[in-house]
């Protein structure tokens, strides 16, 4: 009933195009949901929103669903249906077939016993060659990411390769950047 806002904690999970960040939230999820390959997959950010809850009777129906903001009440008991829709469905619908990407968000809560009450973004990765893309693509994808980091709730999940040389991550310049 109060008239002021909270913002509420959540995880941006930030890297570079096909460093594993899906592959991260796919471990904590416990789930294979989200779109993933070596092409540009994430080009909307994915809004998560884990609900824990407790198991239900096994006469009841499944423990885990997911439910997007777009479709309120319609519950995805089949987590390939999840990524159908937001691969095929929603990204397709805004982002468009090429390779472009949409500041946009996709909003699916996840209900589950397995589950910690937390939001995750999933923000599509910094590319630095346009293949396909529009040639902007680089500084859309980053205002984008600087736009859920700049939250002073935001917890910067910055993703890179094991290999990768700590100097030269853009992910941790991103996240130095927005949080020094």
């Amino acid at each position: 009933g109060s008239s002021s806002t909270i913002d509420l904690p959540h995880v941006a999970v930030v890297g570079s195009q096909s460093n594993g960040k899906s592959s991260i939230l796919k471990a904590l999820l416990g789930r294979d949901f989200l779109p993933r390959g070596s092409d540009m997959c994430t080009r909307r950010p994915l809004v998560l929103q884990l609900v824990h809850q407790a198991r239900r009777p096994a006469d009841a129906e499944a423990d885990e669903w997911g439910e997007f903001l777009h479709h309120p009440g319609r519950r995805y008991y089949d987590f390939r249906e999840i990524r159908r829709e937001i691969q095929q469905a929603e990204t397709g619908r805004e982002a468009g077939g090429n390779k472009g990407v949409s500041d946009r968000q996709i909003r699916l809560k996840i209900h589950s016993p397995n589950v910690l009450n937390i939001t995750l973004v999933d923000l599509p990765g910094v590319t630095k060659v346009p293949a396909v893309a529009p040639t902007d693509i680089e500084a859309r994808i980053r205002t984008m990411i600087f736009s859920y980091m700049k939250h002073k709730a935001c917890i910067i999940l910055a993703v890179l390769p094991a290999n990768a040389d700590l100097a030269n991550s853009g992910a941790l310049q991103i996240a130095r950047t927005a949080d020094p």
